[in-house]
């Protein structure tokens, strides 16, 4: 979810246990895998990242209560390093997230949150406007 320029807006989508087979052939061509969407017009800003990321100590990191995906700390942590991340395309394709490129955020997006699948979005105030 993190693999973006800092503005960048994202929609990302995968399918959970309650995602119908007809919503995994109509957003996923069948395979159940994750999927990450940005608009054209960051493709350029995309290739040119360059993203670091904190690489923490485990030990008093935990899930989040509610929000599935996300690890806290209840106690302050140092970073142990700091870690380029280097080519964000090829960290897609390593770990088999479709990267997909949309002229607009928006019809996806509005299809997939009334869907079966599990989503996130990030930055979507920078997309470009809905088309009408």
């Amino acid at each position: 979810m993190f693999w973006f320029p800092r503005e960048c807006p994202r929609a990302t989508f995968w399918p959970g246990e309650s995602t119908t087979d007809e919503d995994v052939e109509r957003f996923l061509e069948g395979v159940r895998r994750r999927v990450h969407a940005i608009e054209g017009e960051w493709l350029s800003r995309f290739r040119r990242a360059r993203v670091l990321a904190y690489r923490m100590p485990e030990a008093t990191f935990g899930p989040h209560e509610s929000v599935g995906g996300y690890w806290v700390s209840r106690e302050s942590v140092a970073p142990l390093e700091l870690v380029e991340l280097g080519d964000l395309l090829a960290l897609h394709a390593e770990a088999e997230i479709e990267l997909r490129i949309v002229p607009n955020l928006w019809p996806l997006w509005n299809r997939v949150i009334a869907s079966t699948l599990e989503f996130g979005g990030i930055r979507l105030h920078n997309a470009r406007p809905a088309p009408e």
